[in-house]
């Protein structure tokens, strides 16, 4: 007996002709919409010729060299800035799921071995950390990074202090991201089953040991692919370091469009350094993911029994011993 899909039925010889030619007609319709709509303008514009291109793919022209010295320069100053946006976003990020878990659980406590007056004092203290917290989370991840950013340039040198354009940068970054980060593990946390936690109460560890040996690592293989999407918009998000003059990717192609007046060759250069690196960390997301499951199935999978010819050999030794 056959099996069929619950939802719909396997399309027959017909309709798949029928999709093929679908999908064909599809293509060629957006082929010719994208000539006419999108290459003939560019192209009775000069926006094809190597005047414009040289510069960026000609290695014969004048500017090719500096060009790209200036964006080596600017994805490098991105690349750094990304870097260490995220490890700070993950360190903190962690620590802020870490203690918002924390704070939850001992919610339940009630002190009953201590004082009355220090029983209420560290009640209280707890209610006041999960209201600060709760906070500082809701306002970090409403407020536009943009905004953020601005706010960590302008205020920092308010109080006396300061630091380089890159720092503040990834000050911002961090403000946003850790929050966005903290909420993806406090809810993969939150998410897994209540007796894994009742469990480990039970052997005896404490709240903190069982957040960090059992809940913990589970949430960060759990949310992997929620973590590396917000990664990736860590690395975009570098690009808002032209409203604080941080030489980022962005704002070197603005320099260099300037200069040469090429904005739709450097944008589409640009691009397509982040379409590479965004997809690289992609595919570097997805072989993590592949490898941690493998290691589940692995470790899932029972002891092998020894060959037949093994448990003979074996049975045989012991025969000739007795």
């Amino acid at each position: 007996m056959s099996q069929q899909t619950v939802l719909y039925d396997v399309p027959g010889p017909r309709q798949r002709r029928i999709t093929l030619i679908s999908s064909i007609v599809a293509t060629i319709l957006l082929l010719v919409g994208a000539y006419f709509l999108i290459y003939q303008p560019l192209d009775d514009k000069g926006q094809f010729s190597m005047e414009l291109w040289g510069p960026l793919i000609g290695p014969s022209n004048e500017n090719f060299s500096l060009v790209w010295e200036r964006i080596g320069v600017g994805f490098k100053n991105t690349l750094v800035a990304a870097a260490l946006a995220i490890v700070t976003s993950l360190v903190v990020g962690t620590l802020l799921a870490v203690l918002r878990i924390q704070l939850k659980s001992l919610a339940r406590r009630r002190y009953t071995g201590l004082a009355t007056p220090l029983s209420y004092l560290l009640r209280g203290l707890n209610v006041t950390l999960s209201v600060v917290t709760r906070v500082c989370v809701e306002v970090f991840r409403g407020l536009p990074v943009v905004i953020t950013i601005f706010f960590v340039a302008r205020g920092f040198p308010e109080f006396g202090v300061t630091f380089d354009t890159l720092w503040y940068l990834v000050i911002g970054l961090t403000i946003y991201n850790s929050v966005v980060i903290a909420e993806i593990l406090r809810s993969g946390m939150e998410g897994l089953p209540g007796g894994q936690a009742e469990a480990a109460s039970a052997i005896g560890l404490s709240p903190l040991q069982t957040t960090r040996m059992i809940l913990l690592p589970q949430a960060f293989r759990i949310m992997l692919p929620a973590l590396i999407s917000q990664l990736v918009v860590v690395l975009k998000d570098t690009s808002l370091g032209f409203i604080i003059s941080y030489e980022e990717t962005l704002n070197i192609g603005k320099q260099i469009i300037g200069a040469l007046d090429n904005p739709i060759q450097v944008y589409v250069v640009i691009a397509v350094l982040f379409i590479v690196v965004n997809y690289s960390l992609s595919k570097l997301a997805q072989y993590v993911q592949h490898r941690l499951s493998r290691g589940r199935k692995t470790a899932g999978m029972p002891a092998q029994k020894p060959p037949a010819t093994a448990l003979i050999a074996q049975a045989e030794g012991g025969t000739g011993g007795a």
